[in-house]
């Protein structure tokens, strides 16, 4: 029983545009075992520097394409995402004071804004008492779904010889941009890693992946390949594609796909996007996100910074992963065991303490 609370408190989850950041927040809401409610928040174009400037209200809230914003208030609102904190303010504001915010990866409000923070290495958050460290972004990623969702691909995948590689495409993402020559790169590697261990490729894209570099890797690739198109029509094979594969490759910039594909605990290669050389000295990085990146690390305040490479050589050195082409370094002592449901129920709990439980 919950002090103070019977049935649960109502909770909401606030969804955006950011898929990494709906898992994430859905994954929380899930593990806690209560009753919840999705409010869908659309954002109008404006909205960065309308949130910076606005605090607690919602002018950067696109509110006829939103879900509705009305009583009953929630008593608990989980969050991810800068798009999303001023509403979890606002709703707070509206609630008397009395929702507890639950704010999953680095908030741009000051940390004392919310009664608890769910941070990753990739962000520079201090220790506080309202900051929870853990190792992996959160996910909803179960070994043994994966494999029983396999089974609707069995007909499909019939014809290719395995093992099965499975790569997963990722997108531009702060410093990262997924260009055709990277594409091309990882065709080359990844041509080169079924040509010694065999079998056939499994491959998919992302809402976030380019369609230039999307469509470079399928023409560089040698190897046998089934492709599956994110926008294919139909559910979604990803969890499917997870349970299918017997190694994977992954464009190394999502956190979220990097605590995803460890979850399946089955071999995994990093394909790194970083440009070798000097940034500036690259075209594409002079687009507005890498851009903004680069100057953020270079002179931002050190709690608002973000390096995922933390996390990637963390994987390596730990021999949880290794990069793809590269020989695996050598393992100085073994990795702790770490469940892929640690850090979600470490985080659950952490929520009910919140309200007594």
């Amino acid at each position: 029983m919950i002090e103070g609370h019977h049935p649960p408190p109502r909770t909401w989850v606030l969804l955006g545009c950011k898929a990494g950041d709906n898992n994430q927040v859905l994954a929380l809401a899930d593990a806690l075992g209560w009753p919840y409610e999705v409010r869908e928040i659309r954002n109008r174009p404006w909205e960065l520097a309308t949130n910076l400037l606005a605090g607690t209200r919602l002018w950067g809230v696109d509110r006829r394409r939103s879900s509705a914003l009305a009583p009953p208030w929630p008593e608990l609102v989980l969050s991810a995402g800068r798009r999303n904190e001023p509403v979890a303010r606002w709703l707070r504001r509206q609630s008397g004071g009395r929702a507890k915010l639950v704010h999953i990866g680095r908030p741009w409000a000051p940390l004392a804004a919310f009664d608890l923070i769910v941070t990753t290495p990739q962000y520079f958050l201090p220790a506080a008492a309202n900051v929870l460290h853990n190792r992996l972004p959160l996910h909803r990623i179960d070994p043994d779904r994966a494999r029983a969702a396999a089974a609707a691909l069995a007909s499909e995948l019939a014809m290719l010889p395995r093992p099965h590689t499975l790569v997963l495409l990722g997108g531009d993402s702060g410093p990262f941009v997924f260009t055709e020559d990277k594409a091309h790169r990882l065709a080359a590697l990844v041509d080169d890693l079924v040509a010694t261990g065999g079998g056939a490729v499994l491959a998919t894209d992302s809402r976030r992946t380019p369609a230039a570099a999307s469509a470079a890797f399928r023409a560089a690739l040698r190897a046998p390949c089934r492709f599956f198109a994110w926008s294919d029509p139909g559910p979604s094979r990803y969890l499917a594609l997870l349970g299918a594969a017997d190694l994977l490759v992954l464009t190394a910039e999502s956190m979220s796909m990097l605590a995803e594909a460890l979850a399946m605990a089955k071999p995994l290669h990093l394909f790194s996007l970083h440009d070798p050389e000097a940034w500036w000295r690259r075209a594409h990085n002079w687009r507005i996100k890498p851009l903004s990146h680069h100057l953020a690390m270079a002179f931002g305040p050190r709690r608002m910074r973000r390096d995922v490479t933390r996390m990637l050589e963390l994987a390596v050195a730990e021999a949880r992963a290794q990069w793809l082409g590269a020989p695996p370094p050598p393992v100085t002592e073994p990795a702790p065991p770490v469940a892929p449901g640690d850090d979600l129920e470490r985080a659950a709990q952490r929520v009910r303490a919140l309200f007594g439980a």
